[in-house]
């Protein structure tokens, strides 16, 4: 089904009536507020029980600990920044993993955050959901000035809804559970009804359960969101965002996936077999549609990769004039002229390489003349507010025009209205991808879309 994303809410397309339309957004955030959220619940309940089934909402709260420290030690201002990246982070794994669900986010409170799902989750999933995204909330934080990284300490409270529960008394319940107990640290996610609450999926089993993934090689693919050109809207290419289908726990995405992978050492494994099976699906699509890749820090520290793209682009006939490589700041860290040195020799052979997630830290533009660059992909929050906020559209503007002059193209991700997309359509960027046009598809699913868009073009 596909969705729509509403600054951080994500509703069926279908119902633009949705409650998260009819209340303010958090102006901070851009968030729906606790009442909307409640008033979403709300709706989800009775159209299950006007179905005459039984409602399944799962939500877990999430309180952010330190953030008073933060303001102290740094101002209001910064801690702010802070709360807004970690409202992000949430938005950005509700996407993930929940991007085919009815799910939504909201701030409930000034450091509680809420996130809920209306659709059935095993327990096991829905704890596991939890501690992922925990450990995602508890990296560091950059914060203005650059280089002085802030943590936040989230602790989680989770449940299911009880038959006749009002939505205002789960959240309750979860508000209860992370009171502070003195004899009751939350260090982990807990559930609401902790007796009965199943042993959460640990660290070191999750990665031998990766181990043997690998191994077997038939859990492990890679799920395609298209993109589309903005001058007619044609679907002008993919990127392929890693999937496992984890036994127990369900789809994990892409983010949760290659954590899960970097604690184990085995990174470069994972980014070689989604390399395989990605390169391997897009043979398969007319030209020219372009593959987006993405590109981990261990590939590029990895003296071998260049060999490896060549090899897999060899193996399965994919022209490596179609590839895209997608970089972030976050994996430029590492000796920034050697890695110069080997994306220019890919891009010698026809690769083109991408700037991912430009907007959402503090770029340095060193990398902008460093690198032998052909496409920005402006992050999703540069784009949210560009309909309502003369400031948004301003950056906006300036980015495209800084990117004109060096002769780069604009992808915007995270579009999810039509203003959106004819905004950025208007000021020049070339492609776009959000849930306004598709979620993640399967190979199957994107090549249906894909041959049936040809069909229509004949």
């Amino acid at each position: 089904m596909s969705a729509y994303w509403d600054q951080g809410a994500i509703m069926p397309a279908s119902d633009p009536t949705t409650c998260a339309l009819t209340h303010r957004r958090d102006r901070l955030t851009g968030l729906i507020p606790a009442a909307g959220a409640l008033a979403c619940i709300a709706d989800w309940q009775r159209a299950a029980e006007g179905r005459g089934e039984r409602p399944c909402v799962h939500a877990m709260l999430v309180r952010l600990d330190r953030l008073s420290s933060v303001n102290l030690a740094h101002g209001a201002a910064q801690g702010d920044d802070a709360l807004v990246a970690a409202a992000g982070r949430m938005a950005a794994f509700a996407g993930g993993e929940l991007g085919g669900a009815d799910c939504l986010v909201a701030r409930v409170a000034g450091d509680a955050f809420l996130l809920a799902s209306n659709c059935p989750i095993s327990r096991e999933r829905w704890q596991w959901l939890a501690e992922a995204l925990g450990h995602r909330l508890a990296r560091p934080i950059d914060i203005a000035p650059p280089g002085r990284p802030v943590r936040l300490r989230p602790r989680i409270a989770m449940s299911r809804s009880i038959p006749g529960e009002v939505p205002e008394r789960l959240l309750a319940r979860l508000a209860e559970t992370l009171e502070p107990h003195p004899y009751r640290p939350l260090r982990s996610p807990t559930w609401v009804d902790a007796a009965i609450s199943p042993t959460g999926r640990g660290a070191d089993q999750l990665e031998a359960d990766l181990v043997a993934a690998l191994e077997r090689g038939d859990a492990i693919g890679a799920a395609y969101q298209p993109q589309f050109a903005c001058e007619d809207g044609r679907i002008v290419g993919a990127e392929a965002l890693a999937r496992w289908r984890h036994p127990l726990l369900g789809s994990i995405g892409p983010d949760a996936l290659f954590a899960v992978a970097e604690r184990a050492g085995l990174a470069p494994q994972l980014s070689r077999r989604i390399m395989g099976v990605a390169l391997a699906d897009a043979r398969a699509w007319p030209a020219p549609l372009r593959l987006s890749l993405n590109v981990t820090a261990a590939d590029l520290f990895d003296r071998g990769f260049e060999r490896q793209i060549a090899q897999a682009l060899t193996a399965t006939g994919f022209a490596a004039e179609r590839l895209t490589l997608e970089i972030t700041e976050s994996v430029l860290v590492c000796d920034l002229e050697r890695t110069a040195r080997s994306l220019r020799r890919l891009t010698a052979g026809g690769t083109r390489i991408a700037l991912d997630d430009f907007g959402a830290g503090f770029c340095n533009f060193r990398y902008l003349k460093l690198l032998p660059l052909a496409d920005l992909k402006l992050d999703r929050s540069m784009v949210q507010g560009i309909g309502e906020d003369p400031r948004d559209l301003a950056v906006l503007r300036g980015i495209v025009a800084m990117a004109r002059a060096l002769d780069l193209n604009v992808t915007a991700e995270g579009i999810e209205t039509p203003a959106q997309r004819d905004i950025v359509a208007a000021e020049g960027c070339a492609r776009w991808q959000g849930f306004l046009g598709a979620p993640a598809l399967s190979a199957e699913e994107f090549a249906a879309v894909v041959s049936g868009e040809s069909h229509q073009a004949c």
